[in-house]
């Protein structure tokens, strides 16, 4: 059986910032990325010193080249279940029925949002469709602004959309979540709200027009920012039984440990601060933490093995 110190399931920011760490400590690590980033198909990447505006995709293959710079190795393959044996080892099984062996584990795949299913949401996310107005209202500041908010509460993301554009409308889709306090709050900061069912997106050349009505009305508008959700990539950690919040991340500690000992979640995954820049740190986090578990273990075990002497 080959024994590794860690493996990595996630090749976002959070897993190869982990694998860099651990690599510069001198672990034998493995990374598994399926390539199902949150952020692949955005225009580029915001809040990240040095990096702003590069695209994921250049991201990732900068990381890429650091992991395997201090040895790590990076596998294009799906985990499908894990669990512990007997000797407290961490077994991992991919697609193909491999299966890997590891003293920690740490999962790092994050989150797919929820894209509404109606025509145009897809084919705008990431160019005039999102979720986060921290990392992409400044590109349509002054622009028209949609906020589509049908299952869930979008009225503090329109109030927080007036920051960057005095143009802001509330779209319901038919939906009845807004209440009457938080309607008194969208009125006084000029916010409409139109509770019609939408048919789709309207473009031209490429780019995003209006918001079409099932009724015929089309709402003129330059961007949307949706509140819709998310799902996590992987049920991995939550089949280990790691404690979950009410919006379904594992909870962690400040060292991005679960309550599941050995196993650690970082990224998306863990927080409801969903920053490229906050996985990264969260990725550092775990890999120091995973190298002083693994020092801590030896030492124990070899002060154990010397007072038998």
């Amino acid at each position: 059986m080959d024994l590794l110190d860690c493996i990595i399931i996630g090749g976002g920011p959070a897993g190869l910032n982990a694998a860099v760490v651990l690599g510069r400590c001198r672990r034998r690590i493995l990374v598994f990325d399926t390539g199902g980033y949150r952020n692949k198909v955005s225009h580029g990447m915001h809040n990240y010193l040095t990096r702003d505006d590069i695209l994921p995709t250049g991201f990732i293959d900068l990381a890429h080249r650091e992991v395997v710079k201090y040895g790590g190795s990076i596998l294009q393959k799906k985990i499908v279940n894990g669990r512990k044996n007997k000797e407290e080892i961490f077994v991992v099984t991919d697609d193909e029925g491999t299966s890997y062996h590891a003293k920690k584990l740490l999962v790092a795949t994050g989150l797919s949002d929820n894209v509404p299913n109606i025509p145009g949401f897809r084919e705008f996310y990431g160019k005039s469709v999102f979720h986060c107005p921290y990392c992409d209202a400044w590109e349509v500041r002054d622009k028209k602004i949609a906020v589509y908010a049908k299952n869930k509460e979008g009225w503090e993301l329109a109030l927080a959309l007036k920051g960057w554009s005095d143009q802001v409308i509330y779209l319901t889709d038919g939906g009845n979540k807004i209440k009457p306090d938080q309607r008194a709050y969208l009125d006084a900061n000029g916010i409409s709200i139109n509770r019609d069912r939408i048919a789709c997106l309207e473009s031209r050349d490429g780019a995003l027009t209006h918001v079409v009505m099932k009724g015929g009305d089309r709402i003129p508008c330059e961007a949307v920012f949706f509140v819709n959700g998310f799902t996590p990539q992987c049920n991995l950690a939550e089949a280990f039984g790691c404690d979950m919040t009410r919006k379904g991340v594992v909870v962690t500690n400040l060292a991005q440990q679960t309550n599941i000992p050995g196993l650690y979640v970082a990224g998306d995954a863990s927080k409801d601060m969903h920053f490229v820049v906050v996985a990264a740190a969260e990725g550092a986090k775990a890999g120091v933490s995973i190298n002083k578990e693994l020092q801590k273990e030896v030492s124990e075990r070899r002060y154990a093995e010397a007072r038998k002497k």
